[in-house]
């Protein structure tokens, strides 16, 4: 049918295809595309399996109706967090992590790996960076959270870890988890996994040429836009002694001056003049 639907719309055809359609003309064809093939699958089902003596309705029984509350159990306050994440790139290989007290404390970390590296192993690289830093913290409960879910298995011992380059990146984070009083890998998306995918691609978009380290940055809120904070003032042209100077001249004091500052010109006064 998408051949006739090519003659009848076709603006200008030439040769064959204007032969056909002309021919084509002689007869009433329209061509019209099926919106919807699922209602019309459901209508002809309907139409060729008629009702008889014999139709029972389906249960719609659900069990446990009744119930219409849930309890959530509260997590444990003594867990921290973990997130990683490696990012491959033509421009580089980018690893990051980020670690998260109890108390919503965050301590980001971030990384540029200069050998060569698949997704795999940067992924293990970042995994292993975050757990050396909980170590380093005297993290006693940890929860591992990852979008690899290669990595994820593996280190929950689902996976067998058969690539010759995975084996010691394997070995390496089961010894590390001994450290802790109890450590947990759980696999999440990438979209719940977005700060640590961030730090990542930092790190290979941004090129430094050793170690360097660069404070927090400091992000804002504002609720307002930029402009109307805006304040115009009119350039101050006279010098800096100007106040003091009519001071001495008139005894007068400017308008901004208030108490303590009355008695700040008056005293630079003296000293300078």
């Amino acid at each position: 049918m998408y051949s006739l639907k090519y003659i009848f719309q076709k603006p200008m055809p030439t040769g064959r295809l204007a032969k056909w359609q002309i021919l084509l003309t002689e007869f009433d064809i329209f061509h019209v595309t099926h919106t919807a093939m699922k209602a019309q699958t459901l209508a002809d089902h309907v139409a060729e399996n008629p009702v008889d003596d014999e139709y029972e309705p389906l249960s719609t029984y659900i069990q446990d109706e009744e119930v219409n509350s849930v309890e959530l159990i509260p997590e444990d306050t003594n867990v921290w967090k973990m997130f990683f994440d490696g990012a491959v790139n033509a421009k580089g290989v980018g690893i990051g992590a980020i670690l998260i007290s109890p108390t919503s404390q965050h301590y980001p970390t971030t990384a540029r790996l200069r050998f060569f590296c698949m997704n795999n192993t940067a992924e293990y690289e970042a995994c292993i960076m975050g757990i050396n830093m909980a170590v380093d913290l005297d993290v006693g409960e940890l929860l591992i959270l990852g979008d690899s879910d290669l990595i994820i298995r593996q280190a929950q011992g689902e996976w067998e870890t058969q690539d010759i380059k995975l084996i010691p990146y394997r070995q390496h984070v089961e010894n590390r988890s001994k450290w802790f009083k109890s450590v947990e890998f759980r696999y999440i998306s990438r979209f719940h996994n977005e700060l640590a995918d961030a730090l990542a691609t930092l790190a290979y978009i941004l090129s430094y040429p050793g170690n360097v380290h660069n404070d927090p940055l400091e992000i804002q809120i504002r609720e307002r836009h930029g402009y109307c904070s805006a304040i115009e003032m009119e350039p101050y042209v006279q010098p800096w002694y100007h106040d003091m100077k009519r001071f001495l001249k008139t005894k007068e004091y400017p308008e901004w001056a208030s108490g303590d500052r009355k008695r700040t010109i008056r005293r630079l006064a003296s000293s300078f003049f």
